[in-house]
C-alpha cells in the first residue's frame, strides 16, 4: 500500500485533501485498528481533520495513534510545509523517519 498521495498532501504538495481521503478509502488495509478511521472518512470525507489522516497514517505504519504521536507527526508535516530547499528535504526526511520508527 502506497501513501504518496496522503503524505504529499500532509507535507504540502499540491494534492487535495479529497484526493488524499480517496486514496485511503480506495486502498484499505485489512488491519482492524484502521476500520474506525475508514468509517469516519466515509462519513465526513474531506471535512475530516488533518489529525484524523495523521492518526490513520500512524495506524497503517503500525504505530500507536496517540495524541502525542499525532502532535509530533503534525509538527513535522507543518515544518515541511513551511520549509524550502534543503530544509524542506530535511523536514520531509524527519517525517519519514518518524513513521519508520518501530512501535
Amino acid at each position: 500500500m502506497g501513501f504518496a498521495c496522503v503524505d504529499g498532501y500532509l507535507l504540502g504538495d499540491p494534492i487535495s485533501k479529497a484526493d488524499a481521503v480517496a486514496e485511503f478509502l480506495a486502498n484499505r488495509s485489512p488491519d482492524p485498528a484502521a476500520a474506525p478511521f475508514y468509517r469516519a472518512l466515509e462519513a465526513v470525507g474531506a471535512r475530516a481533520a488533518d489529525e484524523a489522516l495523521i492518526a490513520l497514517r500512524l495506524v497503517l505504519a503500525k504505530r500507536e495513534p496517540s495524541d502525542a504521536g499525532v502532535k509530533r507527526l503534525r509538527a513535522l508535516a507543518s515544518a515541511a510545509r513551511a520549509a524550502t530547499g534543503s530544509d524542506r528535504d530535511a523536514a520531509r526526511a524527519a517525517y519519514a523517519r518518524e513513521l519508520a520508527q518501530e512501535a
